[in-house]
């Protein structure tokens, strides 16, 4: 226990060790919370008295250098105004040379456009010269067609085809037939067939071509599909693969302007084509088929194969059946066979029993015959008993 006198009343009074420290403690927190708060109060001075030197000192700085810019302006000043003259003949140089590249700049893009209107010149003047060579063309073949009666611009247009043709005929087609359609015995006829071949004489490919045109003096002006039907009838009558209509009908339609142009919708392989893509037509179908045959002789040769294992089969079907029904023949007389030889057996059984018991009763007869004696045949009968004695007698 500790003993306490309150610094107010004066008074005693006795505590124990846990109250003691309490008190303590209390009394050692105040003096750190005061001791705390003095040098808060002493850092806070230091911290003000230094932000006042630094800010004197930097205004000293500041001073210092104002005073040395100052200075350096009025050099610099004092520079500038000795060597005016030196920068006005600089600027004066440097103004001569822009004004020197401008020129020439000004010069090249007037050069320039000098020759891009030469050159737009020279161009339109180009397509001038073509336009009025394909009008004088146009004008020509006009004035040609209309010189012309519907049947020969036709005829001249088959004339045109065929004379192409001839031209490579010897290089590209060697082996081709190309000929005019004669055959009407349908009541019809194309205008040129084409035919193909390799060097096996197998067909390649095989066109029925029909060239169609028309005078501008014609009255009615034929369309295209009007004639469709009777070329795939040709193509069908004369056995060709393709159907090509060379036309130069509806020169207006830009349908059959831009160049081949299938009918598959219409007709199956059929195709129009304007006179300058008559050449090309023949060798894209030609060399499209030249492509497929490797394909179509694999498919034949398979197909060969297939119909040999399908005559292999059916011909060991046609002797199974054969050899079936043989079989069953001979199965059939076979077993008739038997039963014939059943039936004989049987005949031989009975008639060997018959034989047998005949056999038995022979034996029986011979028994009995071996067992007859005069002297039984006699007994009871005194007439044969003398005959026998008689007949004894005589023969001594």
């Amino acid at each position: 226990m500790h003993e306490i006198i309150c610094p107010h009343c004066s008074k005693a009074f006795k505590i124990d060790e846990a109250g003691y420290a309490d008190i303590l403690k209390q009394v050692r927190d105040g003096e750190f919370e005061q001791q705390l708060h003095e040098r808060l109060e002493l850092a806070e001075q230091e911290k003000r008295n230094a932000v006042a030197l630094a800010e004197a000192k930097l205004a000293n700085a500041s001073q210092q250098a104002a005073a040395a810019k100052d200075a350096e302006i009025q050099a610099l000043k004092s520079k500038l105004e000795a060597g005016g003259m030196a920068q006005q003949l600089a600027i004066a140089q440097a103004l001569a040379s822009v004004e020197k590249e401008r020129d020439a700049l000004k010069g090249g893009l007037e050069r320039a456009q000098l020759e891009k209107a030469l050159a737009e010149k020279s161009l339109k003047d180009k397509y001038e010269t073509q336009l009025k060579d394909r009008d004088d063309a146009i004008e020509r073949l006009r004035d040609m067609k209309a010189r012309l009666s519907t049947k020969m611009v036709g005829e001249t247009l088959e004339q045109h085809c065929e004379t192409e043709f001839n031209r490579i005929r010897a290089t590209a087609f060697p082996r081709a037939y190309f000929e005019k359609d004669n055959d009407a015995r349908s009541g019809s006829k194309g205008d040129f067939i084409f035919r193909d071949a390799d060097e096996a004489g197998t067909e390649i490919v095989s066109i029925m071509f029909e060239m169609k045109n028309e005078s501008d003096l014609t009255a009615t002006k034929s369309k295209n599909e009007d004639f469709l039907k009777e070329l795939d009838k040709d193509r069908n009558e004369k056995g060709c693969e393709y159907a090509v209509m060379v036309s130069l009908l509806e020169p207006d339609n830009e349908f059959y302007n831009t160049g081949i142009v299938d009918m598959f919708h219409r007709f199956p392989k059929m195709y129009i084509v304007r006179p300058q893509f008559f050449i090309p037509i023949i060798t894209l179908l030609r060399n499209a088929a030249m492509n497929s045959m490797r394909y179509k002789t694999e498919l034949a040769l398979v197909k060969a194969q297939s119909v040999d294992v399908t005559n292999f089969e059916n011909e060991l079907e046609t002797f199974k059946s054969a050899f079936a029904r043989n079989f069953d023949l001979a199965s059939q007389r076979f077993h008739k066979a038997i039963d014939e030889i059943d039936k004989s057996i049987d005949h031989l059984q009975k008639t060997k029993e018959a034989l047998l018991s005949t056999d038995r009763n022979l034996r029986l007869a011979n028994d009995k015959a071996q067992d007859v004696t005069i002297k039984k045949l006699t007994k009871g009968n005194p007439t044969m008993a003398a005959k026998f004695v008689e007949l004894k007698g005589e023969g001594k």
